[in-house]
């Protein structure tokens, strides 16, 4: 199921990234299964192969405790193992779903731009992704 946080449209909302899907709507991971999303509108932690958080790997975003993902991922521009749902050094949990296999340089240079209160003084957009 497609889902666009209804704040995206504007960067310099408070809101924006904020707005995932909700508690009790279904959700079908990558194998087929279906799943109906938590109170909080979060989704169970599928891939759960001990794939280190490295340099271009996409994973899932969360509050760090087991099945606290929604809607939001990152992309790791350093070998971030302590995020490894694996590791046992801080109790973050952080499964890894895909690997940047083009564009990388692009992802770090937009890793370095100026930003303000988290986020970039001016907006990126991004235009068009693939997903193999």
């Amino acid at each position: 199921l497609w889902h666009q946080c209804p704040y995206a449209k504007n960067p310099n909302s408070n809101r924006a990234g904020t707005g995932g899907p909700d508690a009790g709507t279904p959700f079908q991971s990558a194998d087929g299964k279906s799943f109906t999303r938590n109170n909080d509108g979060c989704i169970p932690d599928e891939l759960t192969q001990r794939i280190t958080n490295d340099v271009g790997t996409l994973s899932m975003a969360n509050t760090g405790r087991p099945e606290s993902g929604g809607s939001q991922f990152f992309i790791n521009v350093s070998h971030n193992s302590f995020l490894d749902w694996f590791d046992k050094s801080t109790p973050s949990a952080h499964p890894v779903f895909g690997k940047v296999v083009e564009g990388i340089d692009l992802v770090k240079k937009i890793s370095n731009v100026s930003t303000r209160n988290d986020n970039p003084v001016i907006p990126i957009k991004m235009i068009s992704i693939r997903v193999e």
